[in-house]
């Protein structure tokens, strides 16, 4: 093992790096060490942009020269490289492409990124694939059980755009969910603040809490069925969680959620051949990041969501 002190590092930002996040950048560089560190790091003025002290939001330019202070890193991980079978169900999986971007119809337990006990994710599996595409990064993510649309930058400047477009409110993403119960009514509209919390066993929760980040769903029904429904969501904001907190709160979890939902609604539609969470990302609209032309791209729903749909409607 290398036991050389780490040194100061001085990095110039290229136009391919311009625009983003300084803390974002951090996080690239600084693989292995936690967040609160490095806006420590931050904070106490050891990072320097240009020789001055700036906010973890400040926006890159090119040219910028970075000051890196003396970090030990953890050692990195030695992942194991996709297999055949995750490979090529991600390329059956492309629901769209150019040289800008991609979109995937994700599948259900296919975590997006390697983490604590996945060690393949979609992206590692699309870099390991793409070697030549040196760029590709995930624009947002979806949870490791929830199906469909998955964005996908190939270059940093879509990545940097696709980013300004979400945190504006500018890409529509739809969801499809079936929710335990029948529903009364029409549309509703949830504005919740979700906040999130960390259980003494390690397990991630979010809750609703006035103290959280806003987040605002919009929820349609669609097909109405003896003890659920199927719904169209709507997120105005991107939280996590976020559609099974608040679908919860209304008395409606989301069928097959073992985290916020219903133990006796879930069980039931066990028998029914649920074999997975019922949420499904089923579309996103945005405006290309290369001339700006309107793109919508729609996600089918997989054979085992189809058939429990179909068992419900023959069941009532």
């Amino acid at each position: 093992m290398d036991n050389v002190p780490p040194k100061v590092r001085r990095l110039t930002v290229d136009a391919a790096e311009a625009e983003q996040r300084l803390d974002n950048f951090l996080f690239r560089q600084l693989k292995g060490v936690p967040k609160g560190h490095v806006y420590r790091l931050l904070r106490t003025g050891q990072v320097r942009v240009n020789s001055r002290r700036v906010k973890p939001d400040y926006r890159l330019t090119a040219g910028d020269e970075i000051r890196l202070p003396p970090v030990r890193q953890a050692e990195p991980v030695e992942r194991l490289p996709p297999g055949s079978r995750q490979l090529e169900a991600l390329k059956d999986a492309i629901l769209f492409e150019d040289e800008q971007l991609l979109v995937i119809n994700k599948p259900a337990g296919m975590a997006v990124h390697g983490g604590s006990g996945v060690s393949c994710g979609v992206i590692e599996a699309l870099r390991a694939s793409r070697p030549e595409a040196r760029s590709l990064e995930l624009v947002h993510r979806l949870d490791r059980e929830t199906s469909g649309c998955l964005l996908v930058a190939k270059k940093r400047s879509a990545l940097r755009t696709l980013h300004a477009a979400l945190r504006e409110g500018r890409v529509e993403k739809h969801y499809l969910a079936l929710l335990a119960g029948a529903w009364p009514g029409g549309e509703r509209q949830v504005r919740l603040a979700l906040e999130k919390n960390v259980l003494q066993s390690g397990e991630r929760m979010v809750r609703v809490a006035e103290e959280g980040k806003d987040a605002e769903s919009h929820f349609r029904p669609l097909r109405r069925f003896a003890a659920a429904v199927l719904v169209d969501i709507a997120i105005l904001t991107g939280r996590t969680h976020q559609i099974r907190v608040h679908a919860a709160h209304l008395g409606h979890a989301v069928l097959g959620d073992d985290k916020y939902g219903d133990r006796e609604a879930n069980k039931s539609c066990r028998a029914l051949g649920l074999k997975r969470m019922f949420l499904h990302a089923h579309s996103l609209a945005f405006n290309h990041p290369a001339g700006g032309a309107p793109l919508r791209v729609t996600a089918p729903l997989d054979a085992n969501l189809q058939a429990v749909l179909e068992r419900l409607e023959n069941a009532d």
